[in-house]
């Protein structure tokens, strides 16, 4: 009797993932959706199965303990602070995650956001009526090549950023305490226009201020009160990455108090936000619902990636895009007869 291997996804309310289950199907996989984020419905559909694939379900050590024949827990993101990836090591589970697939997206939105903001965009469509066509706005709009953009994070897409960025803005800075200090690294942020320094020089200097960072132990709530005091009197924070780096109480006091001009910010710390988050409907923060990844191009890699894991896990013992490095289990686990 052939043994099919299950994949199971959990929550798929925002994306169609009928390109992965014909992928997964095709590939001898078993496939159940059960469009939910509640754990203990996750443990019960996922019961038997070998590939779980999330949305924006968290996948804890208590569910990742209660599914002993899991193998990958494959993501549909890049960010992987969903998972708790100490259990999965520890239980022999590959995790994955979407390296790439939405870089320039993310860049071009991180950088459309700013743009709207030191234009007054949001103010100006709003005024484009017969009744207010002449009003202008309290602040006027900045000129970007005389501003310094600061970037935290030289990944992937803290590099893309700079690279569309470079030509407008006046100069760019950036740190990275990750990133080696090689040749080869110096001359790629040089071609990039990028003057590396450090997190305290970055964060003072720059007139707009761009986190690219993820959501570790050492990265939550890392831009607090204290850390927001120490950036550029009027200068703007912008956040496409998580929005658990941020103290949201914190940067709404900020811009209160005027220390800061704004925020630009695709992520929240809550998702989606109560009613009453500081940040929501104020005229000095453009916000976007999560929304930087997102193009017709990622609507379909991404869930490709996802599937394709899992797929190459199966087929040879490895799948394409891990983030960790699981304990040894028994060998044959992965074969699909």
């Amino acid at each position: 009797m052939t043994h099919h291997p299950i994949a199971v996804f959990t929550d798929v309310e925002d994306t169609d993932i009928s390109p992965a289950i014909a992928m997964l199907e095709t590939a001898g996989f078993e496939t159940r959706v059960l469009a939910t984020r509640d754990p203990q419905k996750i443990v019960a559909g996922t019961e038997g199965a070998q590939a779980l694939l999330p949305g924006y379900s968290e996948i804890t050590r208590e569910v990742i303990e209660a599914l002993p024949e899991l193998r990958i827990i494959s993501l549909m993101s890049v960010g992987t602070d969903s998972v708790d990836i100490d259990a999965a090591d520890e239980h022999g589970i590959w995790v994955t995650n979407v390296p790439g697939a939405a870089t320039e997206e993310v860049a071009t939105h991180a950088l459309s956001t700013v743009l709207a903001h030191l234009r007054r965009l949001p103010f100006y469509t709003a005024s484009a009526n017969p009744t207010d066509w002449n009003t202008r706005s309290a602040l006027a709009p900045r000129r970007v090549s005389e501003l310094t953009l600061g970037i935290i994070g030289l990944g992937r897409i803290g590099r893309e950023l700079a690279r569309q960025s470079s030509a407008l803005f006046g100069s760019v800075i950036g740190s990275d305490p990750y990133l080696p200090d090689t040749e080869a690294v110096r001359a790629d942020l040089d071609a990039l226009g990028v003057r590396r320094a450090d997190l305290d020089e970055v964060r003072a200097s720059a007139d707009v201020l761009s986190l690219h960072l993820p959501l570790t132990e050492d990265t939550e709530d890392m831009v607090d009160a204290e850390f927001l005091a120490g950036m550029g009197e009027g200068s703007l924070l912008l956040n496409v990455s998580r929005g658990g780096v941020i103290d949201h109480a914190a940067l709404a006091d900020a811009l209160d108090s005027g220390r800061l001009a704004g925020a630009c910010l695709d992520v929240l710390d809550v998702e989606p936000p109560n009613p009453d988050h500081p940040l929501l409907e104020r005229d000095d923060v453009v916000l976007t619902p999560h929304i930087a990844y997102y193009s017709d191009r990622t609507a379909v890699e991404y869930v490709r990636i996802q599937a394709q894991n899992a797929i190459t896990l199966f087929e040879t013992g490895r799948p394409e895009s891990p983030v960790n490095t699981p304990a040894d289990r028994p060998e044959g686990t992965h074969d699909l007869s």
